[in-house]
């Protein structure tokens, strides 16, 4: 990346950094009950509503108990079931569809990152209708409340319950479109670990690691606060004791509990703080290729790490000692290396791969435009890269 546009990335985020305590942000009430959605919604006098979901929480009956409080205090309900792993236009359009044919009234996510997604574009779509999802990709394209907006999480590792972030992808282009309101905040977040127990291994793990991206980028971001610092230390601590733990016994309620808190903490670090090189990557190559989302990012974080080097030995650090991997005394690379030793060991005790093998050589260039037209100048990352330097980071993926 040459020096003007460089200069061009570091002016806009520190317009953002300056405007951070301006800007509206807000957290969604938390539930830890399903009735207590139903009395929500009585509250609200809403009679009827749109569940989004996708058919592997229809068939695992995870749904069940949220309709069966539903049908006690007679409301009615819409199920939209067809979310793909990487939601869609299509999928964005059709729900739409079903919304304003039912006269419903409010919406439900339940799900994992890709059901809380889709809602959050459906609700979008419905306060413009006159608006495109392609002309929705940015910064604040959307500018009006949505409807009421319940998200009930089933994973550990989205934090979409509290972002004001949606991802969709143009199942014609193959390229995914960060979309970033405040009104796409979810009103209410049920965080109930129970949702989670039933996750498959593969999910627990990939989520999981997912939540780790979220707080690690958030952390080492240039327009971190505070308030972010402080919750992506008690994101990374808690997965660090207890992610594991989920992945070997799916039924420790301890653990779930803690790891939806985590992930919870997470995405209130990165809603502020921003990503970086490693989600703009894992977007394109989901986009591109249908990589889970998760899946991709844990196995492209401690490359990117690795990349950056020395510019994050020093935050690096702070997150070793903070969880005892390291201690005080240690050098900066030290504790670095210890910390990217323990992301390589936790993913290969999960049986997560090193490498996508799978990435072609000849999309190597355009992956990599992808991920930095969506990465710059809007996340503030410890290091910028320009495209021939992302290309390097993708051969690394690749297993070049």
């Amino acid at each position: 990346m040459n020096i003007f546009s460089k200069l061009y990335c570091r002016l806009f985020q520190f317009g953002f950094r300056i405007a951070l305590p301006f800007l509206p942000y807000r957290k969604p009430r938390i539930l830890l009950e399903n009735k207590d959605i139903c009395n929500v919604l009585l509250e609200k006098k809403i009679e009827k509503v749109l569940i989004v979901t996708d058919k592997g929480i229809i068939n695992n009956n995870l749904v069940e108990p949220l309709l069966y409080e539903l049908n006690k205090v007679n409301i009615d309900y819409v199920i939209y079931d067809n979310t793909v792993p990487n939601p869609t236009i299509s999928n964005v359009e059709e729900a739409k569809q079903l919304y304003l044919e039912n006269d419903l009234q409010a919406l439900i996510a339940f799900g994992g990152g890709s059901p809380l997604d889709l809602a959050k574009v459906i609700g979008a779509r419905l306060v413009k209708n006159k608006q495109s999802v392609r002309q929705m990709k940015g910064v604040l394209k959307i500018r009006k409340k949505l409807p009421l907006l319940i998200a009930i999480p089933t994973t550990s590792g989205t934090g979409s319950e509290v972002t004001i972030t949606a991802v969709i992808t143009d199942q014609e282009t193959h390229f995914k479109y960060p979309i970033n309101d405040f009104c796409l905040i979810p009103d209410y977040a049920l965080l109930n670990y129970r949702n989670t127990l039933k996750l498959p291994k593969h999910l627990t793990s990939t989520t999981g690691m997912d939540a780790l991206t979220h707080a690690v980028e958030g952390y080492i971001s240039q327009t971190r606060t505070r308030e972010t610092k402080k919750m992506s230390l008690k994101a990374i601590k808690l997965i660090y004791e207890n992610l594991y733990s989920c992945y070997e016994e799916p039924s420790n309620s301890e653990a779930r509990e803690n790891m939806i808190f985590a992930s919870h903490y997470a995405g209130i670090s990165f809603t502020k703080a921003y990503v970086g090189y490693v989600h703009s990557i894992a977007h394109s190559l989901g986009g591109k290729y249908n990589i889970p989302h998760g899946l991709a990012n844990s196995i492209i974080l401690p490359i990117v790490l690795e990349h950056y080097g020395k510019c994050v030995y020093k935050r690096i650090k702070e997150i070793a000692v903070h969880i005892n991997l390291s201690n005080k005394n240690d050098s900066e690379e030290k504790a670095f290396n210890d910390f990217l030793s323990w992301i390589y060991s936790i993913n290969e005790r999960m049986s997560i791969p090193r490498n996508i093998p799978d990435i072609k050589d000849e999309d190597i260039s355009l992956i990599a435009k992808l991920a930095s037209k969506e990465a710059n100048p809007l996340y503030p990352v410890p290091k910028l890269y320009g495209v021939k330097e992302l290309e390097k980071i993708i051969k690394k993926i690749k297993g070049n």
